[in-house]
């Protein structure tokens, strides 16, 4: 498990594919990762920006946000992974 004190953002994308591609490619390197996933269509005041601006002409590519998060130690080797995959 990663603990929160002990990770750091690797990347973040709006593609479903990418997104998919990275958890591939560092489930073969064995690269422990957590994904967290921001729906910005959701009406939550505190984590988008849809209260204020609504969804209206926001492109429905980037109604979810991807952020990956690896150990502090395995940055740098994720970093390589996504450069090569991306």
């Amino acid at each position: 498990m990663i603990w929160i004190f002990n990770r750091k953002e690797a990347a973040v994308t709006n593609s479903m594919e990418q997104q998919a591609r990275w958890r591939a490619v560092f489930s073969k390197a064995g690269v422990e990762y957590d994904v967290k996933v921001t729906d910005r269509t959701s009406p939550s005041v505190i984590s988008d920006t849809r209260a204020r601006t609504g969804s209206f002409g926001q492109p429905a590519g980037f109604a979810k946000e991807y952020r990956f998060f690896v150990r502090k130690q395995d940055l740098e080797t994720a970093k390589q992974i996504i450069s090569r995959n991306h």
